[in-house]
């Protein structure tokens, strides 16, 4: 039997799997019909390149910048400690992200439907469901309230304004789904890259590479603050791995693989590594307190005014390139539990519900953001890694078996 990577797909799928109802095609402003099944041959469009601003533009946002200023404010290491913990933990995370976006056009199905191959179909229900809230709900409130305290510093609005501005946003082009998620990242980038690369420069010209500040006793010292920062940085990137097949899953089955790993991969570690070390540069001009205190004001407080301006924008509207992801992954990952749901427009649904849920659990976020934060990004490595484990394991040393089987 060949392996699922390289099954012969005949007609528009293969025997006995079920396939994603309705057309969707190319079409931008479409609602994105089905759920979590197989995509047909006829409705496959898209070039590996697409995927590396579709993974770089969702982190070009504050959450990012915060994971950097963590390493140096709170875990208490010096600038090139943190990079080095940075580049570490990103290039791991990046390498296991790019492994499993290109199994997506060979599958055609999304990264929790391909779970089941090493969980089975009722195993992965537990995985599936950390993911949907992890995704549809941790993440989207932990975004929502970086991009509401940036558009709330610009225009000094009330925060729970500029919370709904943010939040109706991010859920309408999630609803809408798989093509307009991968367009607004497209026109999203080039906006988001140029501002946070003059950002960064300018930071890291003021930053004082000789300056750290004490890690508290109960992060053992240098050591201790190194292995957490690796930690929260792994956990930063390896958090878009469950989501990986998602954005592949519609190219071609003859797609490259190396292509589509390539892109995917280095779109997340180009853009987790720049601002990481941006935001480790900014916590080196002020003191801890202040970084973690109040920590977009700290990052943008440094730069002059028109470009301090311009981040604050960007930042809340990376905020909603994350979140279009979170939300569209989470409810893949709710209907890829296997809750059946007689409705055409499911996944857009439940993405509209998610939504409003995470909406509320953002309210609750504005304050004492930073240790929610820190706890949040720890969290997401310890059920992550052993997930990556078991996918991983199944992969590579079990007897492959046909999508049909998943």
């Amino acid at each position: 039997m060949a392996a699922p990577d390289q099954e012969i797909l005949v007609g528009d799928a293969p025997a006995g799997v079920d396939v994603r109802e309705g057309e969707y095609g190319e079409r931008v402003i479409a609602v994105e019909p089905g759920g979590a099944e197989f995509i047909a041959l006829h409705e496959r469009h898209g070039k590996p390149l697409q995927l590396f601003w579709t993974w770089t533009s969702p982190n070009l946002e504050f959450a990012t910048v915060f994971v950097g200023v963590l390493a140096v404010a709170l875990f208490g290491l010096n600038f090139w400690l943190a990079v080095l913990a940075i580049v570490a933990g990103t290039a791991a995370g990046s390498l296991t992200h790019a492994v499993l976006s290109a199994r997506g056009p060979s599958h055609g199905v999304p990264q929790m439907v391909l779970s089941r191959l090493g969980f089975g179909y009722w195993g992965n229900i537990l995985p599936a469901g950390l993911n949907s809230v992890t995704a549809g709900i941790g993440w989207f409130a932990v975004n929502s309230v970086s991009g509401t305290f940036a558009l709330n510093t610009l225009t000094h609005m009330p925060k729970q304004l500029c919370l709904v501005i943010i939040v109706a946003l991010q859920i309408v082009i999630a609803f809408f789904g798989h093509n307009l998620v991968h367009t607004f990242e497209r026109y999203a980038f080039p906006v988001l890259a140029v501002i946070f690369i003059i950002a960064t420069a300018v930071l890291l010209a003021k930053s004082n590479p000789g300056y750290h500040a004490s890690a508290p006793p109960y992060f053992g010292g240098k050591l201790g603050g190194f292995l957490l920062t690796t930690g929260a940085v792994f956990g930063y990137a390896v958090g878009w791995n469950p989501y990986a097949a998602d954005y592949s899953r519609y190219f071609a089955p003859g797609t490259s693989k190396v292509a589509v790993g390539l892109w995917a991969g280095l779109g997340l570690f180009i853009s987790c590594t720049v601002l990481e070390i941006a935001g480790a540069g900014s916590a080196t001009i002020t003191n801890a307190g202040a970084a973690l205190g109040n920590p977009t004001g700290s990052f943008t407080g440094h730069l002059p005014t028109v470009l301090a301006d311009l981040t604050l924008l960007a930042i809340a509207l990376g905020a909603v390139a994350a979140n279009v992801l979170n939300i569209y992954s989470g409810a893949l990952s709710f209907v890829a539990m296997g809750i059946k749901l007689p409705l055409a427009l499911r996944r857009a649904i439940v993405a509209l519900v998610f939504g409003v849920i995470g909406f509320v659990v953002a309210l609750t976020g504005l304050h004492d953001a930073g240790a929610k934060y820190t706890n949040f990004l720890l969290i997401i490595a310890y059920w992550i890694a052993p997930w990556l484990a078991v996918v991983f394991c199944d992969q590579f040393l079990r007897r492959p078996r046909p999508i049909r089987e998943i």
